[in-house]
């Protein structure tokens, strides 16, 4: 019988571990960003409802996911090995894997400084600093900044139907579904950071 997978047994999944270095971020100013996107506790409450709808199907939503960005050749460059030209398919599956678990920790809203540390650590994993270096691949040495933003739009649209198939109300879904566009965006703003220009985020 296999093993479910857990949070220890996901390669290079490192969130609350010493080695996740501190965000430039702070708290406070992650505050002001929650502000800007008129984040609130009634969408932390609208996340934490989506954990229990979307824990059992994150690997439907990850096939949903995989195929859009598998039906375009230029979102899976950075997976691509500079040695054969060749997606790296151990590298795609290890992604997957901490992709999934990135379903539920969006899903539990906490906003403490391990989340905020750990939001760094994908930044620096999308950019040169770091990228590859988790999974210890030979491909493209960052993710193009250009896609991160737009990609928000197909990653939370493909999620409402998920969220609507638990039984809750038309208003609960759209609710959750809000809230997830502006968990996601803020995220992909942090993200950001490595990219941007010392003095400028």
């Amino acid at each position: 019988m296999t093993k479910p997978v857990t949070q220890t047994s996901i390669p290079g999944y490192t969130f609350g571990k010493s080695e996740v270095p501190h965000s430039p971020i702070s708290l406070s100013e992650f505050e002001q960003l929650k502000q800007s996107a008129l984040f609130t506790e009634d969408d932390v409450r609208a996340l934490r409802m989506s954990y229990d709808v979307l824990a059992d199907q994150t690997e439907q939503i990850l096939d949903v996911w995989y195929g859009f960005i598998g039906s375009h050749p230029f979102l899976v460059q950075p997976f691509i090995s500079t040695e054969d030209g060749k997606p790296i398919k151990s590298y795609l599956d290890r992604v997957r894997q901490r992709f999934g678990q990135w379903i539920l920790d969006t899903a539990k809203a906490e906003y403490d400084q391990r989340w905020l540390d750990y939001q760094f650590e994908i930044a620096l994993r999308h950019y040169s600093t770091r990228k590859n270096a988790t999974d210890s691949v030979k491909a493209s040495a960052v993710v193009p900044l250009r896609y991160l933003f737009p990609v928000v739009y197909p990653i939370t649209a493909t999620l409402k139907p998920f969220l609507a198939k638990k039984g809750h109300k038309a208003e609960d879904v759209e609710k959750m579904q809000q809230a997830w566009i502006k968990s996601v965006m803020l995220q992909v703003t942090l993200w950001s950071y490595p990219y941007v220009r010392d003095g400028a985020f």
